[in-house]
């Protein structure tokens, strides 16, 4: 079920900060589709993990963190609306669903190992109704915590003596988190502080984060913001006005490598080459220890209709062949600076890593 509506606040959880991309109300979840904007604001009911699960696949909802917040959500969901016979055989079987949705976003993976931790303590539908639904809430506050964190340690690495410029690649704001933002939300707290003069934001091909999401946030709140092509940012960035890029991430791994945006690395590279810090802004949740290095992530690669066309309007021959991964992995040692909630690895190794989050 569906219905319009506008971005207002949302019972859960109770202090978020900008757009609002989800709406929790204990038998239901309410997604405004992120396909739609900016032109729609439309809101899809969800009343099962199925279609929760589906929603991540469509990618109603998307950003790392938002991706994991739903998912716990569905888990919640899907105690509430379980039979009531084999109810835990039916968690289970969400709980797969979900984790088989998308896999590149560790996100995803470490709240539905959370919330599976909770589960497994119920010993009856009741109450893992209840304390499934309390952890999900709990997930999606501690992530707006960690956002609001995250903006003050990256203005102590910038350490921005007067307004600087930065530039930014596909939306890392409210929409793709539990409210306020990763990368996007340092461009709020620098704007806050009166620190920002522009934001560049990439058009973010193919799915057009940056001009239909990125773009829309900034401009409802007011914050100066320059919509560019991805191709355009080598000549914004030779201008000399940018200090920092500052981009998001889906999976970091122990040597700090990171999965992010497909353009993300060539954006590394471009920085690296006009001495511009590139600063990763992500929750610890998005870290995954377990993996060496980049080279271990698994890459989501998607349909080539994503290329070849957009909402049906045909951009490319029908038949050609498309290379079409959602991510790329930028190598550690492009990285200046990753900031997390628990505090930033400057130069990212292995060491620093490891002495952070080890």
């Amino acid at each position: 079920m569906s219905s319009p509506s506008s971005p207002v606040s949302s019972p859960a959880p109770s202090r978020v900060v900008g757009t609002v991309a989800m709406r929790w109300h204990e038998h239901s979840l309410e997604l405004l589709d992120q396909r739609l904007l900016p032109a729609e604001e439309h809101w899809i009911t969800l009343e099962g993990a199925s279609g929760v699960a589906q929603s991540i696949r469509d990618m109603v909802v998307r950003g790392a963190p938002a991706i994991g917040i739903s998912a716990a959500y569905g888990v919640a969901l899907a105690a509430r609306h379980a039979g009531g016979g084999d109810w835990k055989a039916e968690i289970k079987q969400a709980i797969r669903e979900l984790a088989a949705s998308r896999p590149t976003a560790v996100n995803l993976f470490w709240a539905l190992q959370r919330m599976e931790r909770v589960f497994h303590g119920c010993h009856s539908l009741a109450e893992a109704c209840k304390r499934l639904a309390a952890e999900a809430v709990a997930i999606h506050e501690e992530d707006l915590a960690a956002n609001l964190a995250m903006a003050d340690h990256a203005l102590a690495a910038m350490q921005p003596e007067r307004p600087l410029s930065v530039l930014t690649h596909c939306n890392t704001g409210a929409l793709a988190t539990g409210g306020y933002g990763t990368a996007l939300g340092v461009i709020r707290r620098l704007h806050e502080e009166k620190l920002l003069n522009r934001v560049y934001a990439d058009e973010t091909r193919p799915w057009l984060q940056g001009s239909r999401l990125t773009a829309w946030e900034l401009a409802q709140e007011g914050i100066p913001v320059t919509l560019n092509a991805d191709g355009a940012a080598a000549s914004i960035l030779a201008l000399k006005e940018v200090l920092w890029v500052v981009v998001g991430a889906d999976r970091i791994t122990a040597n700090g490598d990171v999965a992010n945006k497909i353009g993300t690395y060539s954006l590394a590279v471009l920085a690296r080459h006009h001495r511009v810090g590139f600063m990763v802004v992500a929750p610890s949740s998005t870290v995954d220890m377990t993996l060496a290095s980049g080279k271990d992530i698994p890459i989501e690669e998607r349909e080539g209709t994503e290329i070849r066309e957009f909402r049906g309007i045909p951009l490319a021959p029908g038949g050609v062949d498309v290379f079409n991964p959602v991510f790329d992995v930028t190598p550690a040692n492009l990285i200046d600076v990753i900031v997390t909630e628990k505090g930033v690895v400057h130069n990212p190794d292995i060491a620093g890593m490891g002495k952070l989050f080890g």
